[in-house]
């Protein structure tokens, strides 16, 4: 087997078995969360969450992946000086970003109000702008590391956001909504209302408690795990002063190295925040076109925290696997790329299409088709019967999304790795002004309301996946491998889709079944797949060789 090939399929597995992991976690956290504060209060949470993202995304995304890329340069010219130096800047650019960024969040709180038309959620924001400047510096330290080549400090600092998310942001969201209830039928007492409204009020404020609560512990979660990493800094900063010092090249100073920076971080910048400013796109319009559409204000944010809570973490469980794709092929088409090697520029970007295809198919499939059995197997006890089937035909659509990301992200590190790291940046940019067009369109339309969502997202990632592809074969002069890419695969999944769907049909809807399904499920892909040669037996001493490293 290729030398690439194995790079690249175990870069994949490492990376997308802890994706996964925090994934998983992350769904397993959103189900208590949805039982302590509710449908409402999870859709004032999401409400938050996008602008919060957002404005990490600007001002974090890419100065960490210029840090470990030059940190890493100069440790490889054996010049430890310049890569303590190129922290340094890195460390004051990330401070004063975040902070600027957390000001910007709690000046405009009034406005961002008002942009996502949920006026609970106020406090939502004011407690978690100070987690923008905290998690800045947390990334600044993570790209050091990463740098040096050691990625067990990130790992741990994710595990830590993770499990202090149930340790620490649950009690609080619980604290929060209690506090709310009981201050909502205070307030209901004095005014003298009736027992109708006061409920209503009791219940309005212990939502907006809850969700304040649990935003409030991300912030103090994300905190601990920076102290984690400031520390460990100072305990493994000798490992770098143990490295000689045997390059002759002088000192940069902080301005060109914060010059560098910028230059290297700022595509990278550009091309992260388009994701999260159709999150962002979402949260501002989504109730409001909602309500529009002639749902009422509550109905329209339980309406939100389903789609936005609820169905796309469930999505962003198999797209983490599409992260590991684009994180493996960087390197590898780059090295390739600086020996002049198109054979092998080809070579693995046929791999990494091939196997976005490979795995983004039987995850839409299988998702979509189990749509009800998954979300019931998460959140049957905290969702009424209506809210389940709404949140199951939301997932039965927007699964569909996960191989068009899935490729689309594949395409994306191949042109970076390329040298053409704008056209990513302008093709999802089209596909975002059609979201949010077809948003505004679908959504406000009557009968239609919160469906729109999962179509203008299937079309957004269609818009920016069609070039991104023409682009990946034209600069890497490569033909379109329509049998390894889409007929291979697509034979497979047909065939585990139809004996998924059989299962679902005649059997029973309970949590056994369920995995039962989905085990069938991917047995019956894998021998197909193994049948049709989508799967090659390479392919699988890769992956074995790879776990028993």
């Amino acid at each position: 087997m290729a030398k690439a090939q194995k790079s690249i399929i175990g870069g994949m597995t490492i990376l997308g078995l802890t994706g996964i992991i925090c994934k998983l976690i992350g769904v397993l956290y959103s189900v208590p969360l949805t039982w302590v504060i509710g449908t409402k209060g999870l859709g004032i949470f999401q409400s938050v969450f996008p602008t919060y993202n957002l404005l990490l995304t600007v001002s974090s995304a890419g100065l960490p992946v210029a840090v470990s890329r030059m940190v890493s340069h100069y440790i490889a010219k054996d010049d430890p000086r310049n890569a303590r130096g190129v922290f340094k800047a890195a460390l004051r650019m990330l401070t004063v970003l975040g902070l600027i960024c957390t000001v910007i969040m709690l000046a405009g709180t009034p406005l961002l109000v008002k942009m996502v038309n949920v006026d609970s959620a106020r406090s939502g924001f004011m407690v978690i702008a100070p987690c923008v400047a905290v998690v800045c510096v947390l990334s600044a330290f993570r790209g050091f590391m990463q740098g040096q080549q050691n990625m067990i400090p990130t790992a741990i600092s994710q595990l830590i956001e993770q499990v202090g998310k149930v340790l620490i942001s649950l009690p609080l969201a619980y604290f929060g909504f209690q506090n709310g209830l009981n201050a909502g039928a205070a307030e209901a007492a004095r005014l003298m209302l009736d027992e109708a409204e006061a409920q209503a009020m009791a219940a309005s404020q212990a939502a907006a408690g809850g969700a304040t609560g649990a935003l409030l512990g991300i912030t103090l979660v994300e905190a601990i795990a920076l102290v984690y990493m400031v520390v460990l800094y100072f305990r493994r900063r000798s490992d770098l002063d143990k490295i000689p010092q045997l390059s002759e090249e002088s000192l940069l100073t902080q301005r060109s190295l914060a010059g560098s920076l910028f230059r290297i971080s700022v595509p990278i910048t550009i091309s992260a925040c388009i994701v999260p400013l159709a999150q962002f796109v979402d949260s501002a319009m989504m109730v409001d076109r909602m309500m529009t559409a002639g749902l009422d204000a509550d109905l329209a944010a339980r309406c939100y925290g389903i789609f936005s809570g609820l169905v796309i973490r469930l999505i962003n469980i198999p797209t983490a696997l599409a992260l590991s794709i684009s994180m493996s092929l960087v390197p590898a088409i780059s090295s390739a790329m600086a020996t002049e090697d198109m054979d092998g520029v080809r070579r693995q970007a046929n791999l990494g299409l091939r196997f976005a295809f490979l795995i983004g198919l039987p995850c839409s499939i299988g998702m979509s088709v189990l749509a009800k059995p998954i979300l019931a197997f998460f959140y049957a006890g905290t969702l009424t019967a209506q809210e389940l089937q709404t949140g199951s035909e939301l997932l039965t659509m927007s699964s569909l999304t996960v191989v068009l990301f899935t490729v689309n992200q594949a395409a994306t590190a191949i042109l970076q790795g390329l040298r053409k790291q704008s056209i990513p940046m302008y093709t999802l940019v089209a596909g975002v002004v059609c979201k949010i067009v077809l948003n505004y369109l679908l959504i406000g339309t009557p009968g239609i309301d919160i469906h729109g969502g999962p179509i203008a997202s299937i079309v957004c990632y269609s818009v920016a996946m069609l070039p991104s592809l023409y682009f990946v074969l034209r600069y890497a002069k490569m033909k379109c491998n329509w049998m390894g890419w889409l007929i291979r695969p697509g034979i497979a999944t047909a065939v585990m889709g139809a004996a998924v769907w059989l299962m679902r049909t005649f059997l029973p809807l309970n949590r056994l079944v369920t995995l039962l399904e989905i085990a069938v499920g991917i047995a019956v892909y894998v021998l197909i797949a193994l049948a049709v040669k989508a799967i090659t037996p390479e392919d699988l001493s890769a992956f074995r060789r790879k776990r028993r490293a």
